[in-house]
């Protein structure tokens, strides 16, 4: 019989597997764009494409100005309010939590703007730690972001799995030597998304719970 390993920690990207952000970010760029680089249409369509990545990093690729980072932050931030929690999610992390599971959530965001939108929403109390692009020394799709959360959960990574929607979060979990979950309800592109080589796939968050049984602890009956 196949010898698997015992799953104890699940790590999460936070937008568009936890929040459906799309229209927020949507309209925060367009501000930013607006405000720094002028009068036309933004591209969003072509930021989208770098789902996953820190800001600093997608301005870079798509030649815009780093200025652009100030008003998009303060956009979001006005907007959060606004950002729909996806749905489904608010279950699995408590069914989770309930079979014994240590979360963490590793986004492309910076950590004080991932942890203010997780506290407006109402889900911060469901993870152990919280870790941002800006907190690690390579974001995305490097793997110092979910090396980082195994460190502070102290876990090893075959105990773990890494839910995400952008190729950029597989090629991390990868990279880290974790089971990676490409989750599809909210990507953009299904097809980069596959072809970053994802080890499971699902339709929904509630498709998550049957590779993660409950956790067997030493001493507990």
């Amino acid at each position: 019989m196949e010898n698997v390993p015992m799953r104890s920690v699940v790590i999460f990207d936070l937008d568009g597997v936890l929040v459906d952000s799309h229209e927020m970010m949507g309209r925060a760029f367009a501000a930013a764009y607006a405000e720094v680089v002028g009068a036309g249409p933004a591209p969003f369509a072509d930021y989208q494409r770098y789902q996953g990545l820190y800001f600093p990093e997608i301005m870079r690729r798509m030649r815009l100005p780093l200025e652009m980072e100030e008003p998009f932050v303060r956009e979001s931030y006005r907007l959060a309010a606004q950002v729909p929690v996806v749905d489904g999610v608010v279950d699995l992390l408590q069914t989770l939590r309930t079979r014994g599971f240590r979360l963490a959530v590793a986004t492309g965001k910076a950590g004080p703007r991932a942890r203010s939108l997780l506290t407006t929403l109402n889900l911060i109390q469901h993870f152990d730690h919280v870790v941002g692009s800006d907190e690690v020394a390579n974001a995305k799709p490097a793997p110092d972001i979910v090396l980082r959360a195994l460190s502070l959960l102290d876990a090893e990574p075959d105990a773990a799995v890494m839910v995400g929607d952008a190729p950029a979060d597989i090629r991390s979990a990868r990279a880290a030597g974790v089971t990676s979950v490409a989750a599809t309800w909210a990507t953009v592109d299904e097809d980069d998304l596959m072809a970053a080589g994802p080890d499971l796939v699902i339709h929904s968050p509630d498709e998550l719970l049957p590779v993660c049984p409950p956790v067997s602890v030493p001493g507990r009956w």
